[in-house]
């Protein structure tokens, strides 16, 4: 009999251990115009060993779709509602009503993120509102009986004002304690996780020649990083990147919040001027970082060794609707048409030796010579006749040569202006934020477009 009460203690700490295990998911965005179906997509995410997923949103027919899976759910509420929830118990209830409630009972909703990147990228009178709208969330969730599912908000780097070295992570001074403090308080006080969103890439593409790629990618073997006032010794930069937000929280006076990484990944393909995207890097990094989170025991960081680091992958797809640079659209584990871009299984369970041999990157180093920013072939001639005119808006004599008698122009040729004008333009704004994009309208090019007498402006690396 007195084994009894001893074997209800580890079968609860099993069953409650599993729900925040080492198994790692995957980020499933929507932002393409030719993605499978979300059934379709279930089953790619199942193919791929993932337990869990995340949406950016609550679709409803993504959460159909996963009906009767046995995979961990992550919806959330957009960033642009946030305000409106914040001071409204009846909008929050509606949400729930309306975006858990029907699927909760047979779809393992387990996660609930109020807001993405939201100090990153949202207009500043939303950011003190994020834990208002968290806290009506969560009373709703309570209301309705739904006290398993964990609330959070998901952070990238850039709300921290210091990381290096790690242990004089500090969160920025404008946000520190008028709303990360309370949001630390809430996690604390729901035993809910810091979701964090963690991109080595980024960081090594800031500062190629003293950061060592093979020390981002979990390759390097012989280098080793100590923070010299912690004595912790790093060997990759993930861990790095991590521990910077631990020591972060402990400075805010939350040591023990437990982290859960929200997006983490690298790019496989991206533009000319992007170094070190490609499919052998991706594939690399994406493999060592699910060895690393799949350990047993748990490996966790230096600053929390054996600490078990719940994770999701970035990302299901590439998606070709995303703005920005080339890389944003290049994410993916799986092209559009759900084939592998290279192999991995997130299970952790499959050795390297078992996948197809990768290609050879061959843009680790920085690109030199002149890029071009031109009309993309087959895309829409009224949207690209719409860019032109806004390429031509911005002033700086940008559109003078293709103008009726000037040496660029050719009559009834609109894609041969719009090439003129993005290049025009991203010459002279690239230094400012530009990007050529354009919607989607614009690529780069290494091969000069010039005709004749006509030269099209450049930018050199």
């Amino acid at each position: 009999m007195g084994l009894l009460p001893l074997y209800f203690f580890f079968l609860f700490l099993s069953v409650s251990s599993g729900e925040f295990s080492s198994q790692v998911g995957v980020n499933y965005g929507q932002l393409g115009s030719n993605l499978p179906s979300p059934k379709q997509s279930v089953k790619l995410i199942q193919s791929l060993g993932a337990k869990r997923v995340k949406i950016y949103d609550a679709n409803h027919d993504i959460l159909n779709a996963l009906k009767g899976t046995n995979l961990q759910v992550c919806i959330m509420v957009p960033n642009e509602i946030i305000n409106n929830i914040s001071t409204s118990q009846k909008l929050a209830d509606s949400w729930v009503e309306t975006n858990v409630l029907p699927f909760y009972s047979t779809t393992k909703i387990r996660y609930l993120l109020v807001g993405n990147e939201v100090i990153s990228g949202s207009p500043k009178d939303i950011w003190p509102n994020i834990v208002p709208a968290m806290r009506k969330i969560k009373k709703s969730l309570k209301t309705h009986g739904l006290d398993k599912i964990k609330v959070s908000t998901s952070m990238a780097m850039d709300v921290l004002e210091s990381s290096f070295p790690p242990s004089n992570g500090t969160f920025r001074s404008d946000i520190a304690y008028s709303i990360v403090r309370p949001l630390l308080q809430f996690l604390h006080r729901t035993k809910s996780f810091y979701f964090l969103d963690v991109y080595p890439y980024f960081a090594w593409v800031m500062d190629p020649k003293n950061i060592n790629l093979e020390y981002a990618l979990f390759e390097s073997r012989t280098i080793k990083y100590t923070d010299p006032v912690s004595n912790l010794t790093y060997t990759n930069l993930f861990d790095q990147m991590v521990d910077s937000v631990v020591f972060a929280m402990k400075r805010l006076g939350y040591p023990d919040i437990r982290i859960w990484i929200a997006e983490t990944g690298w790019p496989n393909a991206g533009d000319i001027d992007q170094i070190g995207a490609n499919i052998y890097n991706a594939a690399t990094y994406n493999r060592n970082i699910v060895k690393k989170l799949t350990a047993k025991p748990p490996i966790g960081t230096p600053a929390r060794p054996g600490w078990v680091i719940p994770s999701l992958i970035f990302a299901l797809y590439n998606e070709n609707q995303k703005p920005g640079p080339g890389t944003e659209r290049h994410f993916g584990l799986l092209y559009p048409n759900g084939t592998n871009i290279y192999g991995i299984d997130l299970s952790g369970k499959t050795p390297d030796s078992c996948f197809e041999p990768l290609p050879k990157p061959d843009n680790n180093e920085p690109y030199k010579g002149k890029i071009w920013c031109v009309a993309a072939k087959g895309v829409n001639e009224t949207a690209l006749s719409s860019a032109l005119s806004y390429a031509c808006s911005q002033g700086n004599k940008t559109c003078d040569p293709i103008q009726p008698g000037k040496k660029c122009f050719k009559p009834d040729s609109l894609f041969w202006h719009a090439s003129y004008a993005f290049s025009s333009y991203w010459s002279q704004f690239r230094k400012t934020g530009a990007t050529c994009y354009f919607n989607g309208l614009a690529t780069q090019t290494a091969k000069d477009p010039s005709f004749g007498h006509c030269k099209f402006p450049s930018v050199t690396l």
